[in-house]
């Protein structure tokens, strides 16, 4: 059997994160998504098919599997997700897993719904219970039965959703052959399975809520990468660590990286290659720092993913973050993440304001941002790429590409 891995979207969705990589590529619990998706399937598969488009050579120097052969194949015009699907036929002659590129299933999960999907004739769903079914594909059905997908209903009459992996027989690209233009100018893979349902060749097979994870938002990544690190996570150290240094918990230290006297570090903690970290500054649980990067004197981080060569140097504080790559912040740079009302932290996102559910989010950053000293960033702050904070200016709500906050 062979597994086919859409990953080829632009992750309109998960800006500024996405500007510059592919969705699949952003960090999770200490990997890549789509990394996490090739380890967790490759025992079960003989080969691995990856449909990239955005962003596919740092997919393909990065992804790798030491137990299934690994091939891509790129969606020149992103044409929607039954287009996407149409791509396996030439990789595929016979029953194949298919999964979209930004969840992320257990293991013991996915092979729960392989052997499930193994014994059926028919194409399989993978379904999932969510709080918000307003914001997916909702799945009716009688037992295993699928009877209906209704792709996001305003009152929707059902948690139940489409949790994007799907089992697939030939069947599928009769269906998607058959399947009209949607009103977006797209062919959706919602239509393709309706038309199973109509010829009964589609089965459900329904996960708890703790065996997926669905990542939509930016701010998706810190709740993701929270329960991943707290459940599936083991550190070790192959970097070097000076005298004076305080490990707690799972804390994984990558080879290269240094840490210096003073750190106190509070696991589940992820330090990439090269990082160097202290002295003297405390990093908190839940926290990934990229390779290459810099946590230095007198500086907190605490629930935050802060990625590949960014600099935190210096009396800075920043939680519940998401941090893009090459960033800089300026001595005192302080990022906010509670509401004084204590109330649910809602941003501008794209300009649509969004409840993200969360009480405490700082920041959400671009790659390459350049911040100056003592400036601030307001709860729930999203700055794109490239922009420059002034010295001791507070940047809030969203700020552009070719902004300054001066």
């Amino acid at each position: 059997m062979k597994a086919f891995i859409l990953a080829a979207g632009k992750g309109t969705r998960m800006r500024p994160l996405t500007e510059e990589r592919a969705k699949p590529m952003l960090p999770v619990g200490g990997k890549p998504i789509l990394q996490h998706l090739v380890d967790n399937i490759e025992e079960r598969v003989d080969e691995i098919v990856i449909l990239v488009g955005w962003g596919d050579e740092e997919i393909k120097e990065n992804i790798t599997s030491s137990g299934s052969e690994i091939t891509y194949t790129r969606q020149e015009d992103l044409l929607g997700t039954a287009d996407a699907v149409s791509h396996a036929e030439d990789f595929v002659d016979e029953r194949f897993i298919c999964m979209n590129g930004d969840i992320i299933v257990p293991k013991a999960a996915l092979n729960d719904f392989i052997d499930f999907f193994s014994e059926e004739e028919r194409c399989c769903i993978g379904m999932a219970e969510v709080e918000e079914p307003e914001e997916y594909g909702v799945v009716y059905s009688e037992g295993d039965e699928v009877t209906e997908i209704v792709e996001k209903p305003a009152e929707p009459k059902s948690n139940v959703v489409n949790a994007g992996l799907y089992g697939f027989t030939p069947e599928i690209f009769s269906a998607i052959e058959n399947t009209a233009v949607s009103p977006r100018g797209e062919y959706e893979i919602t239509d393709s399975l309706e038309i199973l349902i109509e010829r009964s060749q589609l089965r459900g097979f329904k996960m708890d809520m703790d065996e997926w994870y669905e990542l939509s938002r930016p701010w998706d990544l810190l709740s993701v990468n929270k329960e991943m690190m707290n459940d599936h996570f083991a550190g070790s150290i192959e970097g070097k660590m000076e005298d004076n240094v305080h490990i707690e918990g799972e804390v994984h230290i990558s080879d290269g990286a240094k840490i210096k006297e003073g750190a106190y570090i509070k696991g589940p903690v992820y330090i990439g290659e090269d990082a160097q970290i202290g002295p003297n500054c405390l990093v908190r649980p839940s926290t990934y720092i990229g390779k290459g990067c810099k946590v230095g004197n007198a500086v907190e981080v605490k629930n935050s993913i802060i990625m590949e060569g960014t600099q935190v140097p210096h009396h800075n504080y920043v939680g519940d973050s998401v941090i893009g790559r090459d960033c800089n912040f300026g001595s005192g740079t302080k990022v906010a993440n509670l509401r004084l009302d204590d109330k649910n932290i809602v941003v501008t996102h794209r300009d649509e304001k969004i409840d993200t559910g969360r009480r405490k989010l700082g920041v959400i950053m671009g790659d390459e941002v350049k911040t100056g000293v003592n400036s601030m960033m307001n709860p729930g702050t999203i700055i794109w790429s490239r922009c420059f904070i002034g010295p001791g200016a507070l940047a809030e709500a969203e700020v552009g590409t070719e902004s300054k906050i001066q």
